[in-house]
This record gives structure tokens, C-alpha cells and sequence, in this order.
């Protein structure tokens, strides 16, 4: 069982707030940032999925590692997101990442493209020998269509360079045997397996849901911690409802977090095509659950 946490514990996959024209907002990047940073979130995952990385260029991705570096200084991790369904390209980021002023870069399966186990284990090798940044694999396979199979993660726990995954699976049977037989830390990518998975050995999390209630999934951990695990269970079973609405309403994690984010009044903007923005009702219904989720009384 893991007890490292490379990253930090409470990560936030941040939006990338854009202006009203469509253009990086940087100055808002750097407020929403350190809100964060105040608010509980001990690592930033930059340019994910919900970062909108298939929308924003190279150029975006660098500025952004920049200008979030400024803001929060070493108060918190930096992941950068850099994975791509090319392994030249992937590698390209990573450099440009770490030069921009990374701790860490999160790596995506090759999505598309779908290479067998052996392809896919070759690209992340690459990758961790690229830059001397540690790596965080990325489980996603509902979006990419691979799953980093266990054996495989088992294998690539090898490389000194490959420490941490962000677990998407949905296989907590393979997930354990993982725990079980590496040291990698694992960061549950799904806000509802917070507690499960970081009560089977897990780092933390990497979470959508944390750009607009950072302290509430934070007070999760910290329960647990505390050794009080029912109060733990309380906590991440008061979330669920808005857990629910933001990440399986139809609608993705990106657009209900910048939903919630502009109606709050803090730094979002809106979302690049394909994606288009959630309707007034959505909105309303996620405020309606934000707020009873802010205004719950302490477990």
C-alpha cells in the first residue's frame, strides 16, 4: 500500500478560464488559482480534460504553467496535462512543461488511435524519458478507448519517473492489485470514489468538482484522517448530489464547473467549441445543489 503523495493530496483539475471573446484569460487563471490554493487544494492539474486541452494550442498550455507558477508559487503542486495521441507531440509538451515551470506532467492514454498494451506501455516510457519530471498516468479508457491494463501500470511502476495515476477506470478490483503490488500513488479522478479509493491506500484525488467546493472534498480527507470515518462518509455521501448533477448529467465536468464558476462570479468564462454552454435550467439546478452544499452544517 502507497504512502507517498508526490503531488500533494486535494488536486483540483482546473477549468481554464477564458475571456469573454474566447481568448486565455491568464490574470483569471492566476485568481482562480490562488483561491484554490486558499480554499484546501494542495496541487493544480493544468490543461486535463477539464482544462479543455484538445482546444487550447501549445502556446495556451505553456502561459498557463507560467502564469499559475506565478500565482501560487510553492504553496501548491503543478500537473501539467500533456498527453496527446502522439508520442512526438507528447513529448514536445512535456519539454515545453517543464520548462515552463512544472513539478509533474499527467499523461492521457493515446486516445483514437487505441495501441495494444505493449504500444502503450513503449509511449509512456518515452514520455518519462523525455524531461525529469516525475509522471502521472492517466486511466480514462471511457474517453480514450484503452485502458492502461494493471500488469501494464505494474510494469511502467518500474521507471523512476513514472509515480502516480490518475484512476478513471472504474475497476477497483484492479486498482487494489496495483496498490498491492507498487508504489504508486493513486489520486481517485472520479469525485464519487473519493473516500473509497484513499480508503484502500490512495494519495487523494485529482477532482473536477474541487474548482467550486475545494474546502467541502478536502473536509472528506480530513475526517478520515482524524480517524473519524463515519463523519468521512457523511461528508462524501453530502456531496453526492452535486457530484451527480456536475459529472453525470449528461453534460461534462468542464461545462458544469464553468457553469457554477461564472454564476458565482469567479473567473471562467466561457467553453471552446465543441463543447457549448450549459442552459438556464442546468445552471439553476446546480446552484440550487452548491448552495445546499456550502450551507450544510458540519458533519
Amino acid at each position: 500500500m502507497t504512502t507517498t503523495r508526490p503531488f500533494g493530496r486535494s488536486l483540483c483539475a482546473m477549468i481554464t478560464p477564458f475571456t469573454e471573446a474566447g481568448a486565455l484569460d491568464l490574470d483569471g487563471a492566476q485568481r482562480l488559482a490562488d483561491r484554490l490554493v486558499a480554499e484546501g487544494c494542495d496541487g493544480l492539474v493544468l490543461s486535463g480534460t477539464t482544462g479543455e486541452s484538445p482546444t487550447t494550442t501549445d502556446a495556451e498550455k505553456s502561459a498557463l504553467v507560467t502564469a499559475v507558477r506565478e500565482a501560487v508559487g510553492t504553496r501548491a503542486s503543478i500537473v501539467a496535462g500533456v498527453g496527446t495521441f502522439d508520442t512526438r507531440h507528447t513529448v514536445e509538451l512535456a519539454l515545453a512543461a517543464e520548462k515552463a515551470g512544472a513539478d509533474g506532467l499527467l499523461v492521457v492514454s493515446p486516445y483514437y488511435s487505441r495501441p495494444p498494451q505493449d504500444a502503450l506501455e513503449a509511449h509512456f516510457r518515452e514520455i518519462a524519458d523525455a524531461s525529469g519530471l516525475p509522471v502521472m498516468l492517466y486511466d480514462i479508457p471511457g474517453r480514450t478507448g484503452t485502458r492502461i491494463e494493471p500488469e501494464t501500470v505494474i510494469r511502467l511502476a518500474e521507471h523512476p519517473r513514472i509515480v502516480a495515476v490518475k484512476d478513471c477506470s472504474y475497476d477497483f478490483l484492479g486498482t487494489q492489485k496495483v496498490l498491492d503490488r507498487t508504489e504508486l500513488a493513486y489520486y481517485a479522478g472520479c469525485d464519487e470514489h473519493i473516500l473509497a479509493l484513499y480508503a484502500v491506500g490512495a494519495a487523494g484525488y485529482v477532482s473536477t468538482v474541487a474548482n467550486v467546493v475545494p474546502a467541502q472534498l478536502r473536509a472528506v480527507l480530513d475526517a478520515f484522517e482524524a480517524g473519524d470515518t463515519p463523519v468521512s462518509a457523511r461528508l462524501q455521501q453530502r456531496a453526492t448530489p452535486l457530484i451527480e448533477l456536475m459529472m453525470s448529467s449528461g453534460l461534462p465536468g468542464t461545462v458544469t464547473a464553468k457553469a457554477l464558476l461564472n454564476r458565482l462570479g469567479l473567473p471562467a468564462g466561457p467553453v471552446r467549441s465543441p463543447l457549448r454552454p450549459a442552459d438556464r435550467d442546468a445552471v439553476d439546478g446546480l446552484l440550487t445543489e452548491y448552495e445546499r452544499l456550502v450551507a450544510a452544517r458540519p458533519a
